[in-house]
């Protein structure tokens, strides 16, 4: 089969159950969560498989999961059966809290950055955060899309926070305090989340 269609060349395209044009709403976040999806294949390549094969297999699932949500979002059957279950969710909160109890004190906001992986995560995060602003207000413009899916980005956003922390603490990296910041977190580490998380 060949790879190219021809069947977008008017500016549209199909969807699970009808058809759009290419700048609608719905092909935006679900293609926003695409981009995640290869941000996350690129930072999986950047990790160190003897300290980091946890998050490695975190990441793997999470590819998968981004895959069953972007279908979801894509789907506008009448009756729709929607792939992403809040089981995943559940799961990046009980990692999230494990990787907390590593995870050093935290006070103060910090700046993206330490090892390779750990900046791609970061920039993960943010792609991430992106890809929930465009789903929240697709849930605002149409019915029936699916909450799971704004649900499992809020919490991966998270998820992919503590993750970036946590690879520089196992590379013996610093993470790198905005110089400029109170301290925001009263107790430390066990405060979680990153200045966007909600």
């Amino acid at each position: 089969m060949k790879i190219y269609t021809k069947t977008g060349d008017k500016g549209q395209t199909s969807l699970i159950g009808g058809r759009v044009d290419k700048d609608s709403l719905r092909v935006e976040a679900y293609g926003t969560i695409d981009e995640l999806n290869s941000f996350i294949g690129k930072a999986m390549t950047e990790l160190d498989l003897e300290t980091c094969r946890d998050i490695f297999d975190d990441l793997e699932a999470v590819q998968n999961e981004l895959f069953d949500g972007g279908g979801d979002l894509a789907n506008v059957m009448k009756e729709r059966h929607y792939k992403l279950s809040d089981e995943p969710i559940e799961v990046l909160e009980q990692r999230i809290d494990e990787l907390m109890e590593e995870a050093p004190p935290l006070e103060k906001f910090i700046l993206p950055g330490g090892t390779h992986a750990a900046a791609s995560l970061h920039i993960c995060r943010t792609v991430t955060r992106r890809a929930e602003r465009i789903t929240v207000t697709l849930m605002k413009d149409e019915e029936d899309v699916p909450g799971t899916v704004q649900r499992y980005l809020n919490r991966l956003s998270d998820y992919l926070f503590v993750a970036a922390r946590i690879v520089n603490k196992r590379a013996n990296v610093s993470d790198n305090e905005y110089v400029r910041s109170a301290k925001v977190f009263r107790t430390g580490a066990k405060d979680k989340k990153d200045s966007a998380s909600e």
